[in-house]
């Protein structure tokens, strides 16, 4: 028996406008003096109109041809979010090429497996850290015959004929467009809605990376959607600083921002996101979990310093809103006394707040990528953020279900987004349909085959139900998802994220699968963690050290017994409840293998490096032995060595119907 659910049917009100190319020209025709895209470069912030944007893509475009590039290749994209690097993605497209962005902070042998599954010839960089990466593995990637940097600061002394200036290119192809007038205009008018707009290669959590091939027709009709959900427009702005690679800055700041004309914003570097994120003022705003939960760390952080009055205040504004600001974003019923005294916790506090989160304009902010706590969606929600969940993939356009306005359940991802059809199979695997999923895996049609069933659906390898009111909720990887020795369901993710809830923990890792109980690694916050420690008075020399303290590890454990006790009023994950953790010695890393670049973590590739960990935790030990080799930013490995305490956890009886706040 399988449940379905679907959200309506397109309707294109923009029949014509189907490339990025011919989009990015009809808003320079239509609004061509208004910003199109900003940077803050030097502390100063730089706007390029539409009808400036073009331009620029039209010279990149251009000089492209110049180098060779063509219609059907593969162009690479490595780099922050940069105005000309946007550029450069539809600069390829006009020429019916397509972009494939990078992992920017990925090392040198990372971005080896993709260049060349992709054949790249051509590469846009930003920088000499991306030109010099790309010049360790040159001779592994016989075919990228040029690469082409935009920021040309210590590049001076570079003599390779085949790296060249982001400037001199587009000045080659400005002779170029004089020269063939009508070249471009040639190339834009063969595009076609079903050709690749860009390829994303995905994480390879479970192996190696599949370039996942989505159309244009596919982007700007989940662009479309959303953009229709959620009422976008020329006068929204947003904040672009999440990676380009990621499917969701590509539905974000480029498929989006090229549909609803809205204004992206560039941050001048990763450090200086929150100072920007207040100047800037966005309408609109895409966050995972982490950093909303990491802003409101910092925001607890502050208040515990901040003065016994102040401390005071924020408090009891705080239970004002939790008691009826969610209620008053979403238009309900609230008591007059409530009003009055929401209305003074906003001029005192939450607007002031707002202001330093530099969320004070906020219409609509998404999270996804991972499941986001109640207590922190609240917190957002409840100080008037309208912060909401939405699901989908890299293969979906990062686009299958959406919450509406006013039906914001803290426990769901929403409904099925306009355009797509949701349905569950019999195992409970979520199924997907509509006019987002891909086209293909990049010369992998065996894996195309195997992940769309014989009636069109894309099986999206998650595990899920339906509510009552036809919400989504998503309970782990199906793959992931299995049983105790006793046939309790085991969900590991569901457990991981519910720890992961917690400001002290910032990754955990469950086994249990086939065992009697269930046991957790630990990676601890250092940041909050460290002040907590501070406060305390307790002297230390770094993570590993921080992370063997005693007092740490009772800090740990009052987390997991209260995530124990959470599971106990759920029937289904009550014989999961962890029975024994310890804290990892050192955090997960991606340059170590243990994560992707997008922070996912790679359990298989955990669970047979932290092996010994794992059998000493099951078989009773009280401390286990572990040196593990680590990878430092500039490329040296060394070794990190500890004897790691194994402790026991309280565990609680089933309570049966009854389910935990």
């Amino acid at each position: 028996m399988t449940a379905s659910l679907s959200g309506s049917t397109p309707d294109d009100p923009s029949a014509g406008l189907d490339t990025f190319p011919r989009l990015l020209l009809a808003h320079a025709r239509a609004r061509g003096e208004r910003p199109a895209i900003r940077e803050k470069d030097l502390g100063i912030w730089q706007s390029w109109t539409w009808a400036e944007a073009a331009r620029e893509v039209r010279g990149i475009a251009c000089g492209l041809a110049e180098l060779g590039f063509k219609r059907g290749d593969r162009l690479a994209i490595i780099g922050d979010n940069r105005p000309r690097l946007y550029w450069s993605m539809c600069a390829a497209q006009m020429l019916g090429g397509i972009p494939v962005p990078m992992y920017q902070d990925a090392v040198a042998q990372e971005m080896t497996f993709v260049l060349q599954d992709a054949g790249i010839h051509i590469a846009v960089v930003e920088d000499q850290e991306q030109v010099d990466k790309l010049l360790e593995v040159k001779d592994q990637c016989p075919e990228l015959r040029h690469i082409v940097y935009d920021e040309p600061r210590g590049m001076r002394h570079y003599t390779q004929a085949f790296l060249h200036g982001l400037d001199e290119v587009v000045a080659a192809g400005r002779i170029h467009d004089a020269n063939q007038s009508d070249f471009l205009d040639q190339e834009i008018a063969q595009g076609r809605p079903d050709d690749v707009a860009i390829m994303l290669y995905t994480s390879g959590t479970t192996g190696k990376p599949k370039g996942v091939c989505q159309t244009h027709h596919a982007l700007i009709s989940a662009a479309r959607g959303g953009c229709g959900f959620d009422k976008l427009g020329e006068t929204d702005e947003m904040l672009s600083y999440l990676p380009m690679a990621w499917v969701g800055d590509n539905l974000f700041s480029y498929a989006q921002a090229l549909v609803a004309g809205l204004t992206v914003n560039c941050p001048e570097s990763g450090d200086t996101v929150m100072t920007d994120l207040r100047e800037i003022g966005p309408t609109f705003y895409f966050a995972p979990p982490r950093v909303f939960e990491n802003l409101l760390t910092q925001v607890m952080i502050r208040m515990e310093d901040a003065g016994a009055l102040k401390r005071r205040l924020f408090h009891y504004f705080m239970d004002v809103a939790k008691r009826c600001g969610a209620d008053i974003l979403d238009g309900k019923p609230v008591a007059g006394a409530d009003r009055l005294l929401y209305a003074l916790g906003n001029l005192l506090v939450y607007g002031p707040l707002k202001n330093v989160l530099g969320m004070s304009r906020i219409r609509v902010a998404y999270t996804a990528g991972a499941a986001i706590g109640p207590d922190l969606f609240r917190f957002y929600r409840s100080i008037g953020i309208n912060l909401k969940q939405l699901y989908g993939q890299t293969e979906t356009c990062a686009y299958v279900c959406l919450q509406p306005d006013g039906q914001i359940k803290l426990d769901s991802v929403g409904k099925p987004a306009p355009f797509v059809e949701v349905k569950l199979a019999d195992n409970g695997e979520i199924l997907v349909k509509g006019p987002m999923l891909l086209k293909a895996y990049y010369k992998r049609p065996d894996a195309t085959a195997e992940s769309i069933n014989a009636d069109g659906y894309f099986m999206t390898g998650d595990a899920g139900f339906f509510d009552e009111d036809g919400h989504l909720k998503i309970i782990d990887r199906a793959k992931d998802v299995g049983k105790m020795a006793d046939g309790t369901m085991f969900a590991p993710n569901y457990i991981e994220n519910k720890l992961k809830f917690f400001q002290h923990v910032k990754e955990a890792v469950t086994f249990g699968a086939g065992k009697d109980f269930a046991t957790a690694f630990i990676n601890i916050d250092l940041e909050a963690v460290g002040n907590w420690a501070e406060k305390k008075g307790m002297a230390y020399s770094g993570y590993t050290d921080l992370a063997s303290q005693p007092a740490v590890y009772e800090l740990i454990r009052d987390c997991v017994e209260k995530v124990n006790a959470d599971l106990a009023a759920d029937p289904n994950m009550s014989g999961s409840q962890i029975r024994r953790f310890l804290i990892l010695h050192k955090e997960l890393d991606a340059d170590d293998g243990e994560l992707t670049r997008t922070r996912k973590v790679r359990r298989n590739f955990i669970a047979e490096k932290y092996g010994v960990l794992i059998e000493a935790m099951f078989e009773g030990r009280k401390t286990q032995f572990i040196e593990t080799q680590v990878k430092y930013e500039d490329g040296r490995t060394g070794k990190v060595s500890a004897d790691l305490r194994i402790e026991e956890v309280k565990t609680f009886a089933p309570q049966a119907g009854k389910r935990a706040a």
